[in-house]
C-alpha cells in the first residue's frame, strides 16, 4: 500500500509541475490538486490540517486580489472613457495651457504669465531661435493670478515679424515666471498612461491636467 501511494503522490506531483509549466494555477486548480494529495496521502502521515488551512487561506487571498484589481481595471476603463467624453465638449473653445514657446500667426499671439503674490514688475520677453530677445512686453504689477497679454508680431523697433514660433520668457521682479500660450481645442484623445489630451491649434498635444484656463 505504501508504494503505491507513493507513486499516486508522485503522479499529482508531476500533474501539478506541469500545470505550472503551462499556466498559473487557478483557485480550482488548487482545490483539485489539494483533493488529489488528501485521497492518496499515507495514513500513517496525515497531512498537517494547519498547513491545509494556511494553503487554503493563501489561495482565497489571492483570488480576491485578482478579483479587487479586475474591479479597479473596469472602473478605470471606464472613469478614462467618461472624461474623453466630457472633454470632447471643448473642442472648439479657447484654452490656456504652459508652454515656453509660442506660434505667431495672423498677425498676432496670446499668452498668458503666472504672477506670484507681490511680484512686482511684470516682463515678458519674446525671442527667436537662436535667443534673441526682439521683443520685451510691459504688463505693468498685476494682480497674482494669470495674467494675460497679447503681441501683435512687432519687434521692439515695431517692425512686422514673420510668422513662426518663437520663445517666451518671463520674469515678475527678479523672479522668473512661467509661461503660457492660448490656443483653440481642435480634438480630444487619450493616451495609454497620462490621460486624456487636447489637440490645441498652434502649440500640439497638451493633458487635460495641463489645461490652466478655459475660455
Amino acid at each position: 500500500m505504501s508504494g503505491m501511494n507513493v507513486s499516486n503522490v508522485g503522479a499529482s506531483a508531476g500533474q501539478a509541475a506541469s500545470v505550472g509549466k503551462d499556466k498559473t494555477l487557478s483557485q480550482a486548480d488548487f482545490l483539485s490538486l489539494l483533493t488529489q494529495q488528501m485521497r492518496n496521502q499515507d495514513p500513517t502521515k496525515p497531512m498537517d490540517s494547519s498547513q491545509m488551512v494556511s494553503q487554503l487561506a493563501q489561495i482565497s487571498q489571492v483570488s480576491a486580489t485578482q478579483a479587487l484589481q479586475s474591479s479597479f481595471d473596469g472602473l478605470s476603463a471606464a472613469l478614462q472613457g467618461n472624461q474623453i467624453l466630457q472633454a470632447s465638449g471643448m473642442v472648439g473653445r479657447s484654452v490656456v495651457v504652459p508652454s515656453a514657446a509660442g506660434t505667431l500667426r495672423d498677425g498676432g499671439l496670446d499668452g498668458a504669465v503666472n504672477v506670484p503674490d507681490g511680484g512686482g514688475q511684470v516682463l515678458v520677453k519674446i525671442s527667436d531661435t537662436h535667443g534673441n530677445v526682439l521683443r520685451t512686453i510691459s504688463l505693468g504689477t498685476p494682480p497674482a493670478g494669470l495674467a494675460r497679454f497679447h503681441w501683435d508680431g512687432t519687434g521692439d523697433g515695431g517692425q512686422a515679424l514673420p510668422a513662426g514660433t518663437y520663445g517666451l520668457a518671463a520674469q515678475a521682479g527678479d523672479t522668473a515666471v512661467a509661461t503660457y500660450v492660448s490656443g483653440k481645442v481642435t480634438g480630444v484623445g487619450m493616451t495609454g498612461s497620462d490621460g486624456t489630451y487636447l489637440d490645441v491649434d498652434g502649440f500640439g498635444g497638451a493633458l487635460l491636467s495641463q489645461v490652466a484656463q478655459i475660455n
